[in-house]
């Protein structure tokens, strides 16, 4: 996995554009995309991470929940107190819930990809753009 700070771009190019050179409009429309896209990147990989702790707090808690047996009362959490469940619902309703949670991570999965193609895309334009007027020099 990439991290987030490869897909920035290059100090080169961010301290010419900050040297005062005037960007043309287009130029400057990619770049806001660019950093938009960013912004996207980030709330992507953190949605997921989040997703992915759930996971593997509902897989501890499938665990433990199969270890009980019969004769052991199991409780569940309904806000901010514990009451009595059915262990075979309370199984059933984990399972559930694992199984949406994997769907959800591999959807942000799927677009945390997307996202990263269409930034390397439009990295490689911007730095393409940003050569061209030092190549007529």
């Amino acid at each position: 996995m990439q991290s987030y700070e490869q897909n920035l771009l290059p100090r080169k190019m961010v301290k010419s554009m900050s040297e005062g050179a005037e960007l043309p409009p287009q130029v400057q429309e990619e770049l806001l995309r660019f950093q938009q896209l960013q912004q996207t990147l980030q709330a992507v990989v953190s949605q997921k991470q989040q997703l992915e702790m759930e996971m593997s707090e509902t897989d501890r808690a499938l665990s433990e929940l199969e270890k009980v047996t019969g004769e052991n009362p199991v409780y569940k959490s309904v806000g901010s107190i514990l009451v009595k469940a059915d262990k075979e619902g309370l199984l059933a309703e984990l399972k559930e819930k694992k199984e949406l949670l994997n769907t959800r991570v591999t959807v942000l999965g799927r677009q945390e990809e997307r996202t990263r193609d269409r930034i390397k895309d439009i990295q490689q334009k911007l730095q393409e753009k940003l050569r061209a007027p030092k190549a007529s020099e």
